[in-house]
C-alpha cells in the first residue's frame, strides 16, 4: 500500500481546514492589535517606530525557537493550537503594522486639511477619510501576512498543532515523498487561494471608495467578520480537538464521565508506533486518549513537567545525559535506576522497567563502503575518517552524548566539518552516496530498506538507551487503568520485534495505528 493511497482525501481535508483554521485565527487577531497600533503609529512617529522595531524583533526569532520559548508560558503556552497562534500572531504583526502606518502616512495632507475644513472631528477623518483611501495598503499588508503565516503554520506541527505541516514531517521522516508532496502542494495551492481571494475583496472595497456614486464603505461587513475570527481563536485556544479515533467509546462502557489521557510521542516513526500501542491499549480499558503526538526535540519531557501531556515513552540515556546532566555511563541497570530516582523526586514522575528494546545511537554507513574500506568497529572508522563525509542532526550535534565526546573517545577526524541536517534526511543522504556516515536509530526500519549497516562500538561511548514509560504520578492516581496499560507492553517488544514495526511503517508505508493494531491482534 503506498502511503499516499493510505494518506486519502478525507484526512489531506481535515489537515487542510487546521491549517486553515490557525491561519485564520492568528492573522485576525494580528488584524484586530495590528491595524490599531499602525493607526497611532502613523498619528504618533516615535512610536510607530517602536512599534516596528519590536514587531521586527519578533519576526527574526526562528519559529521553532519561538515555540519552545512559549512552552512555559501560563495562558498563552504549552503544546497545539494555542501556542501555534500565539506564535503566528506574533510573525504577522510587522507586516499589518508596517502596512498600515504607510497607508495612513500617504494620505495627502490637504485632504485632511479640507476633511477638518468641512467640521470633521479627529475620529470622522480617520473612518471617513484615512481608512477608507488606505484600504489597498492595509489590505496587502493582512495578504502579506496571510501568505507568511501559512508557510509557518506548517513549523507548527512540530508542536503537536496539527495542519498539513504534519504530512510534510511526517514524509520526511519516512523517506517518502508523496507524503511531502501530499502536505506541501495543498499548503501552496492554500497560501495561492488565500492570496488571490484576499486580493479579489481589496480590489472591491478600494472600487467602492474610489467609486463617485457610493457612500463611504459600511464597517457593520468589517465588524462582522472581526467577531467571528474571535469566536473561533476563542474555540480554537480553550478547546481540547481530540482525533477521531480518541472519541470512539468502545462497547459496553458508558459515553460520560469516561477517564482521560494524554499521549504524547516524539517526532519519529518508532515512537509513533509506541504511541498508538499505548493509545490502543488505554482505549480497550474505556480510557479516553488525547493523542499529542509528532512533538520535536525534548517538548514531550517539557510538556510531561509542565501538565500539558500525563505518559511518552523515553530511552534512559536520553533522559539520563540530554535531560538530567550527566556524562555517559555505559552500565544499563545504573542508568535506569538513577533515571528512576532523580526523575521521581525531581518532577514526580514514574519510570516503568524496560519496553524490551533499546534504540541506540547507530553510526552507519552504507553496507557497501563499510565492507569495502574494510570498518566493523569505530576504532577502524576513525582510522579511515580523513577520507569520510558525515552528516548528523542537530540533537546528535549538539547532545552531551553525541558527536563531540564520540570524536574525542574514538579520535575521529572527519573530511570537513559534518553537515547539521534533518535527521530524518540523513538516511536518505547516505543511501544516495551524499555523505559515507551519519548517526541514526539503532531499531529505524529503513536501516535494512536502503541496506545501510551498522558501525560497531567497540568502546562503547553511547549510554544505553532502553525504552521506556515516563508517566506522571498523578495521571495514574486519576487513571489507575494507565498504569495497567504501561504495564501490559513492558517486555513485550525485543529488538528484532521493533526494527520490524518500523519497517513496516518506513518501509512498507503501513499508517502508524494500523502497525499497532496488527500487533495487538498478533497478525503478521
Amino acid at each position: 500500500m503506498s502511503s499516499f493511497a493510505a494518506v486519502r482525501v478525507e484526512p489531506i481535508a481535515s489537515l487542510a481546514l487546521e491549517h486553515l483554521g490557525l491561519v485564520a485565527c492568528a492573522t485576525g487577531i494580528a488584524a484586530a492589535v495590528g491595524v490599531p497600533l499602525g493607526v497611532v503609529g502613523a498619528h504618533r512617529p516615535r512610536l510607530g517606530r517602536a512599534f516596528a522595531a519590536v514587531a521586527g524583533a519578533l519576526q527574526v526569532v526562528p519559529s521553532l525557537a519561538l515555540f519552545g520559548l512559549l512552552l512555559p508560558v501560563p495562558l498563552l503556552g504549552g503544546i497545539g493550537a494555542r501556542p501555534a497562534i500565539v506564535a503566528l500572531v506574533l510573525y504577522a504583526l510587522l507586516p499589518i503594522v508596517r502596512g498600515t502606518m504607510t497607508g495612513i502616512g500617504a494620505v495627502d495632507a490637504s485632504v485632511r486639511d479640507a476633511a477638518a475644513a468641512l467640521g470633521m472631528t479627529t475620529w470622522q477623518v480617520l473612518l471617513q477619510v484615512e481608512l477608507p483611501l488606505s484600504t489597498a495598503v492595509i489590505a496587502g499588508g493582512v495578504r502579506t501576512a496571510v501568505v507568511m503565516s501559512v508557510g509557518v503554520a506548517t513549523v507548527a506541527a512540530a508542536i503537536g498543532a496539527g495542519g498539513l505541516g504534519t504530512l510534510i514531517f511526517r514524509g520526511l521522516r519516512m523517506n517518502d515523498d508523496s507524503l511531502v508532496i501530499a502536505g506541501a502542494v495543498p499548503a501552496a495551492l492554500l497560501a495561492l487561494g488565500l492570496d488571490a481571494a484576499l486580493a479579489s475583496v481589496a480590489a472591491r472595497l478600494q472600487a467602492r471608495v474610489e467609486s463617485t456614486t457610493s457612500r463611504r464603505p459600511s464597517l457593520l461587513p468589517l465588524v462582522l467578520a472581526a467577531a467571528a475570527l474571535g469566536a473561533l481563536a476563542t474555540w480554537a485556544m480553550t478547546v481540547e480537538r481530540l482525533p477521531r479515533a480518541a472519541r470512539t467509546t468502545p462497547p459496553g462502557v458508558a459515553a460520560t464521565a469516561r477517564p482521560r489521557v494524554a499521549v504524547c510521542t516524539k517526532d519519529f516513526t518508532e515512537q509513533l508506533i509506541l504511541g498508538e500501542l499505548l493509545s490502543q491499549e488505554l482505549e480497550a480499558r474505556g480510557v479516553e486518549v488525547k493523542r499529542r503526538f509528532e512533538l520535536g526535540g525534548n517538548l514531550c519531557f517539557q510538556a510531561l513537567e509542565a501538565g500539558e501531556v500525563d505518559v511518552y515513552a523515553e530511552y534512559t540515556g536520553t533522559a539520563y545525559s540530554a535531560l538530567l546532566g550527566h556524562a555517559g555511563q555505559s552500565d544499563a541497570p545504573s542508568v535506569l535506576r538513577a533515571v528512576r530516582e532523580e526523575l521521581g523526586t525531581r518532577a514526580e514522575v514514574d519510570v516503568s522497567d524496560p519496553l524490551g528494546f533499546a534504540n541506540d545511537f547507530a553510526i552507519l554507513m552504507r553496507a557497501s563502503d563499510r565492507s569495502a574500506r574494510g570498518v566493523r568497529t569505530l576504532s577502524d572508522l576513525a582510522r579511515v575518517s580523513p577520507s569520510l563525509r558525515a552528516g548528523f542532526g542537530q540533537d546528535f550535534l549538539s547532545r552531551a552524548d553525541g558527536y563531540h565526546g564520540l570524536v574525542r573517545a574514538y579520535g575521529i577526524v572527519f573530511a570537513a566539518a559534518p553537515r547539521e541536517m534533518d535527521l530524518s534526511l540523513t538516511y536518505r543522504a547516505l543511501a544516495e552516496a551524499e555523505l559515507d556516515v551519519i548517526a541514526g536509530d539503532s531499531t529505524n526500519g529503513l536501516i535494512d530498506a536502503l541496506d545501510l549497516a551498522v558501525v560497531e562500538d567497540d568502546r562503547h561511548y553511547f549510554p544505553p538507551y532502553q525504552a521506556v514509560w515516563l508517566t506522571r504520578r498523578a495521571a495514574t492516581r486519576a487513571v489507575p487503568a494507565l498504569g495497567s496499560a504501561t504495564a501490559a507492553l513492558v517486555g513485550k517488544l525485543p529488538t528484532a520485534t521493533m526494527r520490524r514495526l518500523n519497517r513496516e511503517a518506513d518501509a512498507e508505508k503501513l499508517p502508524p495505528a494500523e502497525v499497532a493494531r496488527r500487533f495487538r491482534l498478533g497478525l503478521p
